[in-house]
C-alpha cells in the first residue's frame, strides 16, 4: 500500500514503473516466436469465465492457519529474488458530493514456480459508509492462471484475505523473532487485524496469555472476550500502553494514525514489537529512538523505506537502509538468525504482493474444490 503524495515516494514509484515497463517489454519480445501463424494469433477458442466467490463463502472456508506455511514460503522466495512484486499503487478518492473520501491500494505478485498469480484491490477509509450501516471499505482478489494468463477467480473478500495474510506474517514473526518461552502477548489496537494476529499467534504459540489496549476501552474489552472464547487463551484489557508493555514480551501494534503508540522505555528486555499499522508516508506507530536502537527486521526494505516505520527514521537521519538487520525472508531462510538473546527486536510489516500471491493461491486451491 502506497501513497504518491510524498514526492520521494512518487519519484521512486515512477522510476520503478518505468524500469518495470521496459524490463517486461524486453522480456515479452524475447519470448515472442519469430513467425507465429496468423491462425494461431486469431484463435477461436474462448477463455472460460472466472469463478466468482462471494464474501460469505470466502470467510467461511479460509482461515489464518491455512495461510501461514504458504506466506512463510513466499517470504523465503522473496528474499531469494524469486517473487515478482511491483511497487504498490495508491488511488486517492477525494471527498466530493458524489464520492469519497477513501483510498484504494493495489498490490500483486507472482511467486516463481506457482500455478497462479494474484492482483489485489483493497479499498479503505470510506468512513461515510458507517452512516449507511456499511463497512468502511471493500476489496477483491483476482487470481490468474500462471500458465496461460486466464482469470481463474474473482474473490470478493472485502479485505478479509488481506487481514488473513497480514496475520500470517505476524505469526511468522512470532515463530522466528521470539523465544519459545515468550507466551505473554499484547495487542495495541483491537480491530480486525489484531484478531488475525491473535489467531496466527495461537497457531504458532498455543496457550499464550493475551493483553489488549485501545483508545476505545469498550472495543478492547470486546476483543478480549471474543478472542478468549475463540482461542481458549486468557485475555485481559489494560488501561494503557505502558501497562501492556510491562505485561507482554511480544507486542503487536496495528493502529491507523500518525501518532506513536508506545515508548522505548516501556519495553522489557528481550521484547519483540511487530508493527503493521504504517502503510503510507503519513503514518507512524513507533518512535525513532526505538527504531534506531533495536534489531530492525522488515518485510521489504524498498517498501518500508517509503511507507513503513523506517521512513520516519530515515527522514530524521537516525538510520540508513544499511542499518536494517534483515528482511523477514532472510531469517526464514536461515541466512540471518532471528532471536539471539535479550535484544529488542522490531519487525515492520507493510504488507507485500508476495503475501497476496500466497493467500490468493491458498484461496483458489480451497475454493475451487467447492
Amino acid at each position: 500500500r502506497h501513497s504518491c503524495q510524498n514526492e520521494a515516494a512518487g519519484a521512486a514509484c515512477a522510476d520503478h514503473a518505468r524500469g518495470s515497463v521496459h524490463r517486461h517489454q524486453m522480456l515479452a519480445r524475447s519470448r515472442l516466436p519469430a513467425a507465429l501463424p496468423l491462425r494461431r494469433l486469431l484463435s477461436t477458442k474462448a477463455i472460460p469465465p472466472p469463478k466468482l466467490f462471494d464474501y460469505a463463502t470466502v470467510t467461511s472456508h479460509i482461515h489464518v492457519s491455512d495461510a501461514i506455511s504458504a506466506v512463510e514460503a513466499a517470504f523465503g522466495a522473496l528474499a531469494r529474488g524469486k517473487v515478482d512484486v511491483p511497487f504498490p499503487m495508491h488511488i486517492g478518492i477525494d471527498e466530493t458530493a458524489s464520492a469519497g473520501p477513501g483510498d484504494c491500494h493495489i498490490k500483486g505478485g507472482y511467486v516463481s514456480g506457482e500455478s497462479t498469480w494474484t492482483v489485489k484491490l483493497a479499498c479503505v477509509s470510506f468512513y461515510k459508509n458507517v452512516a449507511d450501516g456499511l463497512p468502511p471499505g471493500g476489496g477483491i482478489f483476482v487470481v490468474m492462471n500462471a500458465k496461460n494468463g486466464a482469470p481463474l477467480a474473482v474473490i470478493q473478500e472485502n479485505r478479509f484475505l488481506t487481514d488473513v495474510r497480514t496475520g500470517a506474517a505476524g505469526g511468522i514473526s512470532v515463530k522466528y523473532l521470539t523465544k519459545p518461552t515468550d507466551k505473554t502477548v499484547g495487542f495495541i489496537g483491537t480491530g480486525a487485524i489484531a484478531k488475525s494476529m491473535a489467531r496466527a499467534t495461537a497457531a504458532v504459540r498455543p496457550g499464550f496469555t493475551g493483553f489488549a489496549y485501545g483508545a476505545d476501552a469498550e472495543m478492547a474489552q470486546s476483543f478480549c472476550d471474543e478472542m478468549r472464547a475463540e482461542l481458549g487463551c486468557e485475555f485481559t484489557a489494560v488501561g494503557s500502553a505502558e501497562e501492556l508493555c510491562a505485561s507482554a514480551k511480544v507486542v503487536f501494534t496495528q493502529t491507523p494514525g500518525s501518532a506513536t503508540v508506545l515508548e522505548r522505555s516501556m519495553l522489557q528486555p528481550g521484547s519483540t514489537v511487530i508493527a503493521s499499522g504504517s502503510d503510507q508516508p503519513t503514518k507512524q506507530e513507533l518512535p525513532v529512538d526505538l527504531l534506531a536502537n533495536c534489531k530492525y527486521v522488515c518485510d521489504l526494505v524498498g517498501q518500508v523505506s517509503k511507507v513503513g516505520e523506517l521512513r520516519s527514521a530515515l527522514a530524521a537521519g537516525a538510520m540508513t537502509e544499511a542499518d536494517v538487520y534483515a528482511e523477514l525472508g532472510q531469517v526464514v531462510n536461515g541466512d540471518k538468525p532471528g532471536r539471539e538473546g535479550d535484544e529488542i527486536i522490531v519487525c515492520d510489516l507493510t504488507g507485500t504482493g508476495a503475501q497476496d500471491a500466497a493467500i490468493g493461491q491458498v484461496a483458489w486451491e480451497k475454493l475451487s474444490k467447492l
